[in-house]
């Protein structure tokens, strides 16, 4: 209910509601919203970390010894484990953002009914959107800063290039947040997810993860090319190992397309779902 509806309710001769400027980036109390709610359960933040360490980890004590060591588009050699551990970085930034923008948005969106509450106020749609998409970026810079420093500690990083990689890392968490957060405002139960692991485990498996691009037959080469997280394993792989080309300008370009498509779907869809 807005503050114009409310005060046609109250009767003559009352206090009347004023609403409050929210200031240029209205976003930010809906940020800072979620951040008083997860400040006691900081645990969970640790879970999404884990997950690529531990794959990173054990890589590096057992599978490393059998693969040996790969050459990189520049001619420099890396070990396995410095193969993978950029893209276990990209993988770290899209669970981190992904989880908030898909999960932690439906349960707002059908359950708490949080944005019932936000659109009373003088927030919009769009600031919703933002806002979630934010805080969602929040969670996976934190994940990448954490993981780019174990990187760092185990010896995994061998460019200068590599300082660069949170920032990439962020990247990736806006794609993977405004994609999710769109295709979430069509979700109807909790079973609709199932949709969303079933897109995320194969690229986590196949996107040049695990193993080069060249690996692939020719003819699964180019739907490889096609998937979100290839593109943010080229960005973190260049990055951390000195490999830098112009085939990162091009992850970057649809890294940043795709989260602000589905930035603005995400908007629309909030307006027609709750204003409706």
């Amino acid at each position: 209910m807005t503050a114009d509806r409310v005060n046609d309710l109250i009767a003559p001769g009352a206090a009347r509601v004023v609403p409050q400027p929210l200031g240029r980036f209205a976003a930010r109390h809906l940020v800072d919203r979620n951040y008083r709610v997860y400040r006691r359960d900081w645990l969970l933040f640790i879970t999404g970390f884990l997950e690529p360490l531990l794959y990173l980890l054990s890589i590096g004590i057992g599978i490393e010894q059998l693969v040996g060591d790969f050459t990189l588009p520049n001619g420099s050699r890396v070990s396995y484990t410095e193969f993978v551990a950029p893209a276990m970085l990209a993988a770290s930034a899209m669970n981190g953002s992904l989880f908030d923008a898909t999960f932690g948005v439906f349960f707002k969106l059908k359950y708490e009914k949080v944005y019932d509450a936000v659109l009373a106020t003088p927030l919009r749609p769009v600031d919703v959107a933002v806002g979630e998409l934010v805080w969602s970026l929040v969670r996976g810079a934190l994940y990448a800063g954490a993981f780019v420093v174990v990187m760092a500690v185990l010896g995994l990083t061998s460019s200068g290039w590599t300082v660069l990689a949170p920032v990439a890392a962020v990247v990736i968490g806006y794609a993977f947040a405004g994609a999710g957060m769109a295709l979430t405002t069509w979700m109807r139960t909790w079973q609709d997810f199932d949709f969303i692991t079933l897109a995320v485990l194969p690229m986590f498996l196949f996107s040049a993860t695990f193993f080069p691009l060249d690996r692939y037959p020719d003819g699964v080469q180019w739907l490889v090319q096609l998937t979100p997280l290839y593109h943010g394993v080229v960005l973190c792989r260049g990055l951390t190992t000195g490999a830098v080309g112009v085939e990162m300008l091009i992850a970057v370009a649809y890294l940043l397309v795709m989260g602000t498509v589905g930035l603005l779907v995400a908007s629309r869809r909030i307006g027609a779902l709750l204003l409706r």
